[in-house]
């Protein structure tokens, strides 16, 4: 019995590139996780923004080259698969279909994820001179379409409750796009440190919402470390030379993630310990991701890429925030596994894959025996 966890990386890309079905990819193995529902933003939608229709700088999220290397665009903010993706094959479940696809089959699950979507709702960024896009659906609204969901589909509480006790929640990565719309309007560092406290009681309150309907696995992202997006680097570039880290990050920017993680692994501790039945498990994208990076010649990945963008144009880390990808005058590289970042904002699917695989079998997610239970399978 096999799993993607014990595949090498060009064997798995290599079976993707051409889409073969999952059950060639895993065996059945009786995992006794039975569905995933997720909620967050562009990280694990898997096409409720496309269904919507994709304005600004997703617009082009529809089409080539996104997805290119899936063989189809899907509304999945990459070249293919997604965290959530991976994780879901190795636990044998078919990929989570988006709500908003209302022909779709949701026997394994639900996908309420938007990308662009924020952890505050709209009022309370606002409140904070914070402006967010028209199509942004915030956390709250997405549990709202959660609740819609079990209504429609659960013949009783007691129903709901058991159908959701052998579920997977995924709540998040969220939050990041409350400090992209904070930073990217010109808010300082110290300003939106004074938000991190609203936006992780967000999270931690939504993760009450689904535990008290009768969710016993959750699985939390933390941010990952912005100050080594494309996207930040360019839009925050200096030339003080003390500002990057010997990764050739921005130190500031990384600060302040670590800062919204440190928030939410004590506000996750607090949790776990008023519901010791619950598994609460905390995803920890930011020492994955900079893990990737000391391991990217090992995992495949150019190493004089490691912080530019595969699809874009301009400056020294190929984007531009007035000509997103897909935008014409933009090119795309050769050969986007040998890439760590899609677009300048979001990883691609080789990246993502690497760090599903670090959550389930390297220690990034925890408490490990947590982990364990859920996938070892």
């Amino acid at each position: 019995m096999f799993s993607l966890r014990f595949l090498p990386f060009t064997l798995i890309a290599s079976l993707l590139t051409i889409c073969l079905p999952l059950s060639i990819l895993v065996e059945s193995k009786g995992c006794s996780i039975n569905a995933i529902y997720s909620f967050g933003d562009s990280i694990a939608d898997t096409g409720n923004l496309l269904q919507e229709g994709p304005v600004g700088l997703f617009a082009s999220i529809g089409s080539y080259p996104y997805g290119q290397s899936y063989k189809m665009p899907t509304g999945r903010c990459s070249d293919g698969l997604l965290i959530i993706d991976y994780l879901a094959m190795d636990l044998n479940l078919k990929l989570i279909n988006p709500y908003l696809d209302k022909s779709a089959n949701f026997s394994n699950g639900v996908n309420f994820a938007v990308a662009g979507a924020t952890a505050l709702d709209r009022t309370a960024l606002l409140a904070e001179g914070i402006a967010m896009p028209p199509a942004s659906v915030p956390l709250g609204s997405q549990l709202d379409w959660f609740n819609s969901y079990l209504n429609s589909t659960c013949s009783s509480q007691s129903d709901c409750a058991q159908k959701l006790e052998e579920a997977l929640f995924l709540v998040g990565e969220i939050g990041g796009n409350d400090y992209n719309y904070a930073f990217f309007q010109g808010t300082s560092i110290n300003t939106a440190m004074t938000y991190v406290p609203q936006v992780v009681q967000a999270i931690v309150d939504a993760a009450k919402k689904v535990i008290s309907l009768g969710a016993r696995q959750l699985v939390i992202p933390g941010n990952f470390p912005i100050g080594c997006s494309p996207s930040y680097l360019t839009l925050f570039s200096t030339s003080d030379s003390s500002a990057y880290d010997e990764k050739k990050c921005l130190i500031a920017y990384n600060n302040f993630s670590m800062y919204h993680n440190k928030q939410l692994k004590s506000a996750l501790a607090d949790l776990r310990k008023s519901n010791p039945d619950v598994s609460i498990i905390y995803a920890d994208y930011y020492e994955a991701f900079m893990h990737m990076l000391d391991q990217a010649s090992s995992l495949g990945f150019d190493e004089d890429s490691l912080l530019t963008a595969c699809c874009g144009t301009g400056g020294g880390y190929n984007y531009e925030s007035n000509l997103m990808c897909g935008s014409p005058g933009t090119t795309v590289c050769s050969n986007p596994d040998q890439h760590i970042n899609w677009d300048g904002i979001h990883l691609t699917q080789a990246a993502y894959l690497v760090i599903a695989q670090s959550l389930v079998t390297e220690g990034f997610a925890y408490p490990n025996d947590k982990v364990q239970d859920i996938w070892d399978c």
